[in-house]
């Protein structure tokens, strides 16, 4: 759970906070703990209608993508824990394709995906990043994410190098700046069933990343 690419004292840090369950992942990919400063007060039941205008809200007064990440977490684990038809909300994925995304809502001009991701074990995603933030919460399996930045040389300027790893499990939320990269791998012999939210992407900065041929294309 712990990750094997970071300096002495991150890992002390994480070594720390092992119980921690919230997670925030820099433009560096380096992934750290978070701690909710102060629990928000929700009304029960806490409805999806009511999460998409909060998060409508939060979007509108909080501009800068960090703070917008802390402050929508704990809107996300408020959700999850209100509404449990979401746990089994999602599409079983198929053996061929091994994933499958279900949306949960949709609207013109909406600013926030939200959908749940299901992945079958033995498969790994590409190393990609999503050029917008990003939340993911997992509610069933394990998932292994592994962290990537770019490191350019003069002769690859699209190089990129792991910086490190870290095992999500049920109750585990994690957020991810516009420019953090990673890949992300099921364990063990159940699927991994996520809640994800994303605000708007920027298509020309999403990128799939090849460490080894050291390219970098649009997707």
């Amino acid at each position: 759970m712990l990750d094997n690419f970071l300096g002495n004292e991150q890992q002390q840090l994480l070594n720390e906070t092992s119980f921690c369950e919230n997670w925030l992942v820099d433009s560096d990919s380096i992934c750290k703990p978070y701690f909710s400063e102060e629990e928000p007060i929700f009304p029960e039941p806490y409805r999806l209608y009511r999460f998409l205008t909060d998060l409508e809200t939060v979007l509108a007064s909080i501009p800068d993508d960090n703070r917008r990440i802390q402050a929508i977490i704990p809107l996300v684990r408020q959700l999850l824990y209100s509404s449990s038809w979401l746990h089994t909300n999602y599409i079983e994925p198929s053996p061929k394709v091994a994933w499958s995304v279900k949306m949960l809502y949709q609207e013109p001009d909406y600013p926030i995906t939200v959908q749940t991701v299901a992945w079958l074990p033995g498969k790994m995603s590409p190393i990609h990043n999503h050029a917008t933030w990003g939340i993911v919460a997992l509610i069933s399996g394990q998932e292994k994410n592994t962290f990537w930045r770019r490191s350019p040389d003069s002769q690859n300027q699209n190089r990129i190098e792991q910086v490190g790893e870290h095992i999500l499990t049920p109750g585990d939320i994690i957020g991810f700046m516009p420019d953090a990269i990673h890949s992300v791998e099921p364990l063990g012999n159940e699927p991994t069933i996520t809640f994800n939210i994303y605000g708007v992407t920027d298509f020309a900065r999403r990128y799939e990343f090849d460490p080894v041929k050291h390219t970098a294309k649009n997707f």
